[in-house]
């Protein structure tokens, strides 16, 4: 079980800076979910934390041990490739024990330590099959196998569920979870899928142009965002354009195209000032639809779409005065609201809308 300490790291790929001065602490034992578009520094941060690539600035520490320039194979992390990268000639337990036959390790405690990480990844018993004898969620199985079994001091992952199907993913998130948590390990997990991170990880980072956009726990990134660029990529939001106007207790009234709408300020140091431009970030799930003007909160607009998807029903709801559209999403929905066309008024309650710096402000 191992911290890590980033201080400062810097990646630059000719003219592109990938890291972009970039400190980050990880706690041992923690799954920590690296998030972000694609280009945004993940892959290249968990290459530089395997030694596959040495930084331009910058130091990483493993401990209180400096690793920055230790080749790959001396810093004993696992790390697990979006590819599986199996080799077809092997089956499963000589594609298992590959790393620990290159440590020269004696035969006996190869086989030993490859039997457990089978029986880690609930693999027991399938050591002859060739891997193309095998499923898909099989050869992923292997993967973290071969990963595990050399007792990394931390495991790296790659997108490791991205050439799944949908079924597989959601088994393996809690597969991948088991492990990491049973042995204690420290992981970090880069992925794109926004879901994933939210179910699976401890804490997340999302990433911007190799800078860390927010990092915290998967409900403080998707209740509390500080930025449109996290509010927008964790999840999907509304985001209304306004002007601060004032404070009442814990509100903030933001003076907006359809009026003033009462929200929370979460981002740490920053309160707007009177006038200054902000948005609202308001999520489709905690905006609810009405035929009634509502006391507070409300925006009437033209119901345009209706969708019924068994477990939810989303609405689309045209504002007037205002020309995005905003998104609505109901849970269990007892009645589907199918009159296109008609007026209704979408509220939500202040402590579900976010005030938010003006795009590129923060």
């Amino acid at each position: 079980m191992v911290s890590i300490s980033i201080r400062g790291l810097v990646k630059r790929f000719g003219d592109l800076v990938a890291l972009d001065h970039l400190d980050l602490d990880i706690t041992g034992g923690e799954l920590f979910f690296l998030l972000g578009p694609s280009g945004c520094g993940k892959t290249t941060l968990l290459r530089a934390l395997a030694g596959f690539h040495f930084p331009d600035e910058g130091s990483i520490a493993f401990d209180d041990g400096d690793v920055t320039h230790i080749p790959p194979h001396k810093r004993e992390t696992g790390m697990m490739f979006q590819s599986y990268a199996l080799w077809p000639h092997l089956n499963v337990f000589r594609n298992v024990a590959f790393g620990l036959e290159e440590r020269r390790l004696p035969k006996a405690e190869i086989r030993t330590r490859v039997e457990e990480a089978l029986a880690m990844v609930r693999m027991e018993g399938l050591g002859s099959r060739k891997i193309n004898q095998l499923s898909g969620g099989q050869q992923q199985r292997v993967a973290l196998a071969r990963a595990l079994v050399i007792r990394p001091r931390c495991l790296l992952l790659d997108e490791p569920l991205s050439n799944l199907d949908a079924k597989l993913r959601i088994e393996m998130r809690g597969e991948i979870r088991r492990i990491c948590k049973e042995f204690g390990l420290t992981t970090i997990y880069v992925t794109h899928d926004q879901k994933e991170a939210l179910s699976m990880a401890d804490r997340m980072a999302v990433l911007d142009a190799g800078r860390l956009a927010q990092v915290g726990t998967p409900e403080e990134l998707y209740r509390r965002p500080v930025s449109d660029f996290v509010a927008g990529f964790v999840g999907e939001t509304n985001l209304i354009p306004g002007e601060h106007a004032f404070v009442s207790g814990e509100n903030h009234y933001v003076r907006t195209a359809f009026g003033d709408i009462a929200g929370r300020v979460v981002a740490p140091g920053w309160q707007p000032a009177p006038g200054e431009s902000v948005l609202l970030s308001i999520r489709p799930e905690c905006l609810s639809l009405s035929d009634a003007p509502p006391v507070q909160n409300g925006i009437a607009g033209t119901l345009a779409e209706s969708v019924y998807l068994g477990e939810i029903a989303q609405y689309t709801l045209r504002p007037e005065g205002g020309s995005e559209p905003l998104h609505l999403s109901e849970l269990n929905p007892r009645r589907v609201l199918r009159d296109t066309g008609n007026i209704f008024y979408a509220s939500a309650k202040p402590e579900d809308v976010v005030v938010l710096p003006a795009a590129g402000r923060r």
